[in-house]
């Protein structure tokens, strides 16, 4: 599954677009909205912020739960 460069979603490869640079790079970008604000150059948004803090508490949980269930 390849993972959105600008929101850093992962999401299923037919979905998307796949941008290829001249220089062989490659970067997916998981809807329009992402390569739209890419386009724009727009880096600190709102909506990318809170994704990014809900997937910490997530991986806090988790951390929290793996060593309780390796015993």
């Amino acid at each position: 599954m390849p993972k959105c460069v600008y929101c850093g979603k992962d999401y299923e490869f037919p979905k998307g677009l796949t941008l290829i640079g001249k220089d062989g790079g490659v970067n997916y970008l998981c809807s329009s909205k992402c390569r739209k604000n890419m386009k724009m150059k727009r880096r600190k948004v709102k909506w990318i912020l809170k994704d990014k803090k809900e997937k910490q508490e997530i991986k806090k949980i988790e951390v929290k739960e793996e060593p309780n269930s390796t015993k």
